[in-house]
């Protein structure tokens, strides 16, 4: 059986919106659609503020949506925990993403006690190849707070 995540979907939304609002500074554009125990699904509404010349989605963009869903899927497993941070993050551009909304699909690949390693693919809504894969890894203080 399926370790549920530590925190619900409406729990996970309520903390971030308490710990992290500057993601949604200018309008909200970030929302969790699935969540699971080291796994989630967020979507990046389009809007003209991650457009880049060339007429594409840009890459910091994309690197926000990787970096929030790695955050929302290692707190999936260790609870509240504020000030877990990025130590690294590598993404690949795949291909030119269409105009439109990105969905990222994330999974832990190790969720240890100190370090979590993941991946998060994304799409362009509606299309099959992903756009960018990325790899990022999240180092957790010792000091956990209890979901």
């Amino acid at each position: 059986m399926a370790q549920e995540p530590l925190l619900t979907l409406e729990e996970m939304d309520a903390y971030l919106d308490e710990v992290f609002p500057e993601v949604h500074h200018g309008g909200r554009s970030l929302f969790l659609e699935g969540l699971g125990y080291g796994t989630c699904r967020v979507r990046m509404k389009h809007h003209p503020k991650n457009l880049r010349p060339g007429g594409t989605i840009s890459g910091p963009a994309m690197m926000t949506l990787a970096d929030y869903a790695l955050y929302v899927a290692v707190l999936s497993v260790a609870g509240k925990v504020p000030l877990a941070v990025t130590t690294n993050l590598s993404i690949n551009f795949l291909r030119k993403p269409e105009i439109g909304d990105l969905v990222s699909e994330t999974r832990l690949l190790k969720a240890g006690k100190r370090l979590c390693v993941g991946e998060v693919t994304i799409f362009s809504e509606g299309v099959d190849e992903p756009v960018a894969h990325v790899t990022g890894t999240y180092s957790v203080p010792p000091e956990r707070v209890s979901a």
